[in-house]
């Protein structure tokens, strides 16, 4: 009976989750980096992210069109930005906005959408949105155009290529 019950109390701690590192806590939260990958910044094998300048052009061609997205330092030391990101002839999401910057999260707030407010991945090579965004961003994009899961590579690192950067029409991505 004893070996029995001792048996049970092993399974069900075997069945019990395991305790989340902190590590894999930082990975899930933005927080410090784990062991290996703060070795490899160290040693320079891969960039940290928290010191590279979201401010640039990122722009992806692809069969439908053409998916960019500038960022720019305003006057007052925060970041302005512009997107486009296109899905055919008839489909596509516009916009523009202010960025603030939170560890490994760009924050995109956009202007003339009330609760539209995204929060991307930037990797500093590129910005990824998430694959769900609020309901009020709808109102940025045309029919059943998206910006779910749109991701902007790295084409530029400075403020003047990405002011050349043209949306629709020739008019500037980027307004200075």
């Amino acid at each position: 009976m004893r070996r029995s019950g001792l048996a049970l109390c092993l399974m069900l701690a075997a069945c019990q989750p395991a305790a989340v590192s902190n590590d894999m806590a930082a990975e899930a939260g933005g927080l410090p980096a784990s062991g290996l990958e703060r070795a490899a910044i160290e040693s320079g094998v891969i960039s940290d992210a928290a010191k590279i300048s979201p401010v640039g052009l990122f722009q992806r061609r692809h069969e439908a069109g053409r998916d960019a997205l500038c960022i720019i330092p305003a006057a007052n030391g925060t970041l302005r930005f512009g997107l486009e990101a296109n899905f055919g002839e008839q489909l596509a999401c516009r916009g523009n906005g202010t960025i603030r910057r939170a560890g490994e999260k760009l924050i995109l707030r956009f202007a003339g959408v009330d609760r539209c407010i995204i929060v991307a991945q930037y990797d500093g090579d590129q910005v990824a949105l998430p694959g769900v965004v609020d309901l009020a961003c709808g109102r940025l994009c045309d029919g059943r155009g998206t910006l779910e899961g749109v991701s902007f590579p790295r084409i530029a690192g400075d403020a003047a290529t990405a002011l050349r950067a043209r949306g629709p029409g020739g008019q500037p991505l980027c307004k200075s």
